[in-house]
């Protein structure tokens, strides 16, 4: 894409399946956003943050099963 004199690059993210994040996963996600930048960015970039995510919520919900046997 050209604006002006400059070309700039028309960069995309993959677009993948979301999946269902629980609120614990979203505080995780917050929490990463705020305090481990570096982590969540190089996910982010990677398309592998919502893989990530769920990945997190599959074992909270795996220690929340164990919790409630």
């Amino acid at each position: 894409m050209r604006h002006g004199d400059y070309l700039i690059p028309s960069l995309t993210l993959p677009e993948k399946e979301q999946k269902f994040i629980g609120v614990w996963v979203q505080r995780h996600k917050c929490y990463l956003k705020k305090h481990k930048k570096a982590i969540y960015i190089a996910l982010l970039t990677s398309g592998r943050l919502n893989s990530y995510l769920a990945d997190i919520e599959e074992q909270t919900q795996e220690r929340f099963e164990k919790i409630i046997e």
